[in-house]
């Protein structure tokens, strides 16, 4: 009896055996079905996109043209301040300079760059140049402009370049006179762009066309 009890218990154990033998390959078939079920699941989610806002850029440009130290004499000493001289325009016609000073010098191109907007003159720009010739003066400095042709570029340096370039001129013709100063030659430039005339206004006053006056 002992004998055949035992012969039992080893078919059982053997038969479980088979069963677990057989149930592994079902179980990992159906590990690796859901497997792809959860990558699927995964790919579908939305991935959240970090976007930058660029900020917008202002079509008004400055231009530095000297910083210089300057000194005030009070009843303690000597007083240390900067003045800075900068030139502000948009390119499109439209320019001023600004004059300031400060006891820094940031602070004093921060004013500058405020003062030369409350400045700002239109320039009456004709085809790339100016209308007609004409001299600006400015103290002791005086700055002659002429119009130039097509190709020619701007034939000026310091001061006077960088008003006429912020300005929107691309073709003149140049000349500093008298004072080298930039504050005189910037402001001699100045008073030269304000008085010109536009062909339009001319050509109203003689009762003519704008065809009829350029032919």
């Amino acid at each position: 009896m002992d004998l055949e009890n035992k012969d039992e218990l080893t078919a059982e154990e053997n038969s479980t055996v088979e069963n677990e033998t057989v149930d592994a390959p079902a179980q990992e078939e159906a590990a690796a079905e859901e497997k792809p079920a959860r990558s699927r699941k995964g790919r579908g989610r939305k991935q959240k996109i970090e976007t930058s806002e660029e900020k917008p850029q202002s079509e008004w440009t400055e231009r530095v043209v000297q910083i210089s130290r300057v000194t005030k004499v009070v009843k303690g000493g000597k007083k240390l301040s900067f003045r800075a001289i900068v030139i502000v325009g948009n390119q499109k016609g439209q320019v001023g300079v600004g004059c300031a000073k400060a006891s820094e010098v940031i602070i004093a191109i921060q004013k500058a760059i405020a003062d030369g907007r409350k400045n700002l003159i239109t320039v009456p720009i004709f085809k790339t140049t100016i209308p007609h010739p004409i001299t600006g003066k400015s103290g002791a400095g005086a700055v002659m402009l002429r119009p130039a042709s097509e190709g020619t570029g701007i034939i000026a340096g310091g001061a006077v370049r960088s008003v006429l370039e912020l300005a929107g001129i691309g073709n003149i013709l140049s000349k500093s006179l008298g004072s080298k100063s930039p504050l005189n030659a910037a402001n001699a430039t100045m008073d030269a762009l304000k008085r010109l005339t536009p062909f339009a206004d001319v050509a109203k006053k003689r009762g003519l066309t704008m065809a009829e006056l350029l032919n």
